[in-house]
């Protein structure tokens, strides 16, 4: 079977990684695809030496959801399933819901499996998830990393990963895959009347545009377009590290007592009560030269990990290709301000900083000078 195939690839993964008899939890809605991962885990998880267990989490949105949480449970305790654990959450009502409803979510898997001691959560998205995700990201312009789609494991808390087993290529699991093996194996998943919704964009992706690509360029291109995310997670696999070792390189902290005279001159004392000295970092002539040369997908990737590992700010590519101006089009302008950090160029050399209050503010005392 297909998915026990897959199933047993990962759990063996994380057979490996971990010490003593790991604990992996299904994270189990009672549809076609959690339960046939359920079923796949209980089959392949005590041959791999992992224990099996699930996590049922009712969202509170439908009325009766606690039932389907409830029926969703006892089928893995049929299963051999153990622990078994339904947690009931909130759902905030702030934002979108299925963002909102993800977001809890996510929250609970983190929280019981730590309160549980899982090494893993296990979830159930299939091929087809990952091409309505690469459709997403293609609408909405999105870049490498986002077309990338769906990444098969990533840590989910401290000692915990998720793991996504049906995600890969080899074998290729489809939504009709885990239809099949549910009827197969007596299983009675549920039917979540939200996945026919089509007030959610993803639910149209679902059930409009890709029966239309298919019907109008072929049965392969949900298998396409899977392809195409695992494509496109080795090429931004490759780029993130390459602008890693950039910033690894490239990036020197600013010179503690230049900063101080840079402080008294601008604000009239070498007093520095936030601390904005020790988080400066500058780039020197000559590594704003290698910065230019490089390829404009490492170079805006540089800059947008240092503003998210040295700053703690996301910047967007508006963000990302103003401060990259300064390194490839630089005509003596002024200082770039994007969200918490300030980007100046002189002699050559590229400092960024903290940006505290207004940047209009902190522009007319530095035009001042």
């Amino acid at each position: 079977m297909q998915i026990r195939r897959a199933v047993r690839r990962s759990l063996a993964t994380l057979r490996e990684t971990e010490t003593g008899d790991p604990l992996a939890l299904v994270g189990l809605s009672g549809g076609a695809d959690s339960l046939a991962l359920a079923a796949a885990v209980a089959a392949e998880a005590g041959k791999a030496g992992v224990r099996g267990g699930a996590l049922v989490v009712d969202h509170g949105l439908q009325t009766g959801s606690d039932r389907v949480a409830e029926a969703a449970a006892a089928q893995a305790r049929e299963l051999g399933l153990a622990p078994v654990v339904v947690r009931r959450i909130e759902v905030a009502s702030a934002g979108g819901p299925e963002a909102a409803a993800r977001e809890a979510r996510y929250a609970a898997f983190s929280a019981v499996a730590t309160e549980v001691g899982a090494a893993a959560v296990l979830t159930a998205h299939t091929r087809d998830d990952q091409a309505e995700q690469v459709l997403l990201a293609l609408a909405r312009g999105s870049g490498t990393r986002s077309i990338a789609g769906i990444p098969g494991r990533r840590p989910l808390a401290a000692g915990v990963e998720l793991v996504r087993p049906l995600l890969g290529d080899d074998p290729e699991i489809s939504r009709a895959t885990t239809e099949a093996a549910c009827a197969e194996l007596g299983l009675s998943p549920w039917h979540d009347p939200h996945n026919r919704d089509t007030s959610y964009a993803r639910v149209r992706v679902r059930e409009t545009v890709l029966p239309t690509l298919a019907d109008e360029l072929g049965p392969g291109v949900v298998a396409g377009l899977a392809r195409s995310a695992d494509l496109a997670r080795e090429d931004a696999d490759a780029l993130d590290d390459w602008a890693g070792r950039v910033v690894d390189v490239l990036l020197l902290p600013a010179d503690a007592d230049s900063l101080s005279r840079q402080l008294q001159q601008n604000h009239g004392t070498s007093d520095d009560p936030d601390g904005i000295a020790a988080q400066r970092w500058r780039i020197d002539a000559e590594r704003v030269a290698v910065l230019g040369d490089l390829p404009a997908a490492v170079r805006q990737r540089a800059i947008h990990r240092l503003a998210r590992e040295r700053f703690g700010v996301t910047l967007t590519r508006e963000h990302t290709l103003r401060i990259a101006t300064l390194v490839t089009h630089w005509a003596g302008q002024g200082p770039v301000f994007v969200p918490g950090i300030r980007v100046t160029r002189a002699g050559g050399e590229l400092t960024f900083e903290p940006q505290r209050g207004s940047p209009r503010g902190a522009h007319s005392r530095h035009a001042a000078r």
